[in-house]
């Protein structure tokens, strides 16, 4: 605690002691919220893997559809969430919420879906997703330089990139660390630059529509595929790649004017980015055919060598800037779910704890940190994150839930902003059909696997949580973290 110096007044009495509590400070401005967004939205996949939705689709005006589609729902899930965030103004997102809504109704059902949601992101989801964004970046990092130096072997390639990922890694892990200042600037940076490598793409393909060059557009809902599994997939594709809307949210505490800037930031942010997927698109299938799209595992870069010319190496640059920007921005997102859920007693107590002069989790920060390097090395983990993904939309469909239970417990709760019930409504039937969808159109044991992790954690929360069952050794484990780190307990923000 940090105190101010006491002195004597006139009748020698002392002054009271001002004791200010260590908390997550108040840092990200309303364009810090908004580069947040845009820097988790905006990842590799747009650069890289565009043509997946086109492949379900089949043809070119029908992508088109999809990706305004899934920008429109991802606006209606953004704002359920902008009121969820003012009714609840904690750091945290759904962990926050279920704890809101459901933690009172029951002691151990209440709290049940709130730890099982900072159990699936915290140990398994974002570091995973972090460690292959990383190794994403090595990826196209070291490509141009394999090639230079004419390094041939596959295993010492593999060796590289590791390494490199795992120096990416212990960078956005210390910017983390130091302060949330230092994360606002670079996040601003990253994301500044990714939106400009989008812009070039969008310019390119303007270019080659001027020349002339739209015989691909010209074929619209040519070899459309309507089948329903089809469909269903493309519009799973498209929302993945939108995902990240809800960003916002698990910082609440760190952010300015929460109550206005939640619902002005995903105002912003999310249509700035259905626009740039949109023309992205239509930029890519401008200058590309259909059977070129699907066929290539680097879209973007394709582009690149087929429009920009001498300016192609932006395309790279641009997967850098956008890998690192959002791998950056999901450990900053996922450390603030351990803070809270140590606070709640979710999660181990010391990740709850903040240094006391940087006022940051380290903890929780080193954890997901310790996490991804595990992930990173595994290597092949693409397996973990698809059976996990398909939970992030039940979290969501859960998330609804929240809100409609929030509206009946909280009747006076300050709402400056009330999203339709019809919104509502329809977010809850889509996040239904996003989790059902790929078990029915893929069947595989990878479900089996996602549920089995689900009742280990059922599990854990039983024993360690409900049954409070705390090894001894704990307590020299929080003692020499709090030494070696130096941090202390954090507070909640009361206002």
């Amino acid at each position: 605690m940090e105190m101010k110096p006491s002195s004597k007044d006139k009748m020698g009495s002392l002054e009271k002691v001002e004791i200010k509590p260590v908390q997550l400070k108040r840092e990200m401005s309303l364009f810090a919220a908004i580069n947040m967004i845009l820097g988790v939205m905006i990842g590799s996949g747009i650069f890289v893997s565009a043509s997946t939705a086109l492949k379900h689709s089949g043809s070119v005006a029908m992508c088109i559809i999809v990706w305004i589609v899934c920008g429109i729902i991802s606006l209606l899930g953004a704002l359920t969430f902008a009121e969820l965030g003012t009714v609840v103004p904690r750091s945290g997102a759904e962990y926050a919420f279920y704890m809101d809504a459901f933690g009172p109704l029951h002691r151990f059902w209440g709290k049940l879906p709130a730890f099982l949601c900072s159990w699936v992101y915290v140990i398994a989801l974002r570091p995973a997703e972090v460690a292959v964004i990383t190794l994403t970046f090595a990826e196209y990092t070291c490509q141009p330089l394999f090639e230079y130096i004419g390094l041939c072997n596959i295993a010492d390639q593999e060796n590289f990139k590791k390494l490199l990922a795992i120096l990416i890694l212990g960078i956005i892990t210390y910017i983390n660390v130091a302060s949330v200042k230092l994360f606002v600037k670079v996040q601003n940076v990253f994301s500044s630059f990714k939106v400009l490598a989008c812009v070039v793409v969008i310019l390119g393909g303007l270019y080659e529509f001027a020349k002339g060059n739209f015989g691909n557009l010209n074929k619209g809902f040519e070899g459309t595929n309507l089948a329903p599994k089809n469909i269903a997939l493309a519009f799973y594709s498209g929302l993945w790649a939108y995902d990240g809307w809800n960003s916002v949210t698990t910082v609440t505490e760190e952010l300015k004017s929460p109550e206005k800037n939640i619902l002005r930031s995903i105002s912003i942010s999310v249509p700035i980015v259905t626009i740039l997927y949109v023309f992205m698109n239509i930029s890519y299938m401008t200058a590309l055919s259909v059977p070129e799209m699907i066929s290539d595992t680097a879209v973007a870069v394709l582009f690149g060598e087929r429009v920009l010319g001498p300016l192609q190496f932006l395309i790279p640059l641009g997967v850098g800037c956008a890998t690192f920007g959002c791998a950056l921005s999901i450990q900053f997102s996922v450390t603030r779910i351990c803070f809270v859920a140590g606070q709640d007693g979710h999660m181990i107590e010391c990740l709850s704890y903040i240094h006391y002069k940087r006022l940051t989790p380290v903890p929780a920060v080193i954890l997901q940190g310790i996490l991804t390097l595990i992930y990173i090395l595994i290597g092949n983990i693409g397996e973990l994150i698809d059976f996990a993904s398909f939970l992030i939309w039940v979290g969501y469909g859960f998330a609804m839930i929240a809100l409609l239970v929030l509206r009946k417990t909280k009747k006076d709760a300050n709402r400056p902003y009330r999203a339709p019930t019809w919104i509502v409504i329809f977010i809850t039937l889509v996040a239904i059909f996003l989790a059902v969808i790929p078990m029915i159109t893929d069947p595989s044991t990878k479900y089996l696997g996602a549920i089995g992790f689900m009742v280990l954690g059922a599990f854990v929360y039983y024993w360690f949580v409900y049954k409070r069952n705390r090894p001894r050794i704990m307590n020299k484990i929080t003692y020499w973290i709090q030494v070696l780190l130096q941090v202390v307990p954090g507070q909640a923000h009361e206002d």
